[in-house]
């Protein structure tokens, strides 16, 4: 499934109450279900075995990210040592160091992330000039003369293969005492190259116990079974969740499940209702969120059938071939909506559309 995004503006979603967001990674405190990874990072530093590039893997919102500052904030911070009964690579909020991370004012850290660009886009994505930035850091020596850290965001948004091949000169001829720490949600998407001079850590979805609490806390006004929808329709990634209480996720869940359930002939006149109650959305990132939701629908489906249990009935209007091939073409119909800024009532449309199409 597609990465949500943190939809911008009003600071909280409509219709569900108040969303207490939780700081960005950088200035993030608490790593929650990830303390396997965490510790492998710890004991591999400690033990003077620290592999000069880490792969962190895993589904979109998982922490990914979190996890990445957390580490290079322990690693600036001199390895504190560990105190029993607390979470690993804990940096006290106090720490000057934790300070210099969240706000980005840390010499020996630099980090790499999609954007816009100066002349704006359509699309995030990592730019060569800021791959090349990177090269120059590594290329210094260490401000405060001990190690230094690269976190480098969502490396598959590259600009086509140019980044990769920029920051693969530093895998090959690591410098001495840095780490770079590389995150993914898609590390098919990275050259082979990349992949094999990294050490890969993976994260996996929370347990539903480990999203109830963070959900509780973060959307405590939400009712009990719509923080449980939230948790269910996220598949254990609290990123994923915040994403879609911003962006009316419990409301465009509903429209997918309409939509499925009218299959296989969709009244046309509430297509149309449909398409302009997501067109007509003040956030923009509504359409991809309908779109990834649809598609986990899908997804989920093919999943039930090929492992032969009871599948939906609206999955008997086509083949599983069928399906495979729609699940891809309403993926790419999001993407190039979004990247070309083509009519989103349109596109709505056109992937209703599909669906109903025998």
């Amino acid at each position: 499934m597609p990465p949500f995004r943190l939809a911008s503006g009003d600071g909280g979603a409509a219709g569900i109450g108040a969303v207490t967001l939780p700081p960005e990674p950088r200035a993030n405190p608490d790593l929650v279900g990830h303390d396997d990874p965490a510790r492998t990072l710890e004991e591999a530093a400690r033990a003077g075995r620290l592999h000069h590039a880490w792969l962190i893997a895993g589904p979109p919102g998982v922490g990914k990210a979190t996890l990445a500052y957390r580490f290079a904030r322990w690693l600036l911070a001199g390895l504190p040592p560990a105190v029993p009964g607390r979470p690993p690579l804990e940096v006290a909020e106090t720490d000057p160091t934790f300070r210099r991370v969240a706000a980005a004012a840390h010499a020996d850290l630099f980090t790499l992330a999609p954007s816009l660009g100066d002349k704006g886009g359509k699309k995030e994505v990592l730019r060569a000039d800021e791959a090349r930035a990177a090269l120059r850091f590594m290329a210094m020596t260490a401000a405060e003369g001990g190690w230094r850290a690269v976190v480098i965001e969502n490396l598959e948004q590259s600009e086509r293969e140019v980044v990769q091949n920029i920051l693969l000169k530093t895998l090959e001829e690591p410098p001495p005492r840095t780490v770079q720490l590389l995150v993914t949600s898609a590390p098919d998407r990275l050259l082979p190259t990349i992949r094999s001079r990294c050490r890969r850590l993976d994260l996996f979805p929370l347990p539903d116990a480990s999203m109830e609490s963070l959900l509780a806390r973060w959307l405590p006004e939400l009712s009990g079974p719509d923080r449980a929808g939230l948790a269910r329709i996220a598949d254990g990634c609290p990123g994923t969740a915040l994403a879609l209480a911003e962006g009316e996720g419990l409301a465009l869940q509903g429209m997918v499940e309409e939509v499925l359930a009218g299959l296989p002939k969709l009244d046309p006149r509430r297509l149309h209702v449909i398409a302009d109650g997501i067109a007509g959305r003040r956030d923009a990132q509504a359409l991809s969120i309908f779109f990834a939701l649809l598609r986990r629908a899908v997804a989920a489906g093919l999943r039930q059938a090929g492992r032969g249990g009871t599948s939906p009935a609206w999955l008997a209007g086509r083949s599983l071939a069928d399906w495979a091939t729609l699940w891809d073409k309403l993926g790419r119909l999001a993407d190039e909506t979004e990247r070309l800024n083509l009519d989103r009532k349109q596109a709505v449309l056109t992937g209703l559309s599909w669906l109903s199409a025998r």
